[in-house]
């Protein structure tokens, strides 16, 4: 028998439907205010974003805990 594993927010969300979802709640604009790095706030774009977001784990990290906070709100 296998005990329930708990489940957490982002299990079965990929980074892409992070971002997407970031985007299409905040906007650009607001998002690059929030979460300061560069790939949200100098022409970004979901593609950029994903290259920096898998190469960085802090930015990664941060766009990950404000994806949980408004899924929670």
């Amino acid at each position: 028998m296998t005990s329930p594993r708990p489940q957490t927010p982002l299990h079965g969300v990929t980074l892409e439907a992070v971002v997407t979802a970031l985007v299409d709640h905040y906007g650009w604009a607001r998002l690059g205010q929030l979460i300061a790095i560069r790939c949200f706030q100098s022409d970004p774009s979901i593609k950029s974003s994903l290259k920096f977001l898998r190469k960085t784990p802090w930015a990664r990290e941060k766009v990950e805990a404000l994806y949980i906070q408004l899924k929670t709100q």
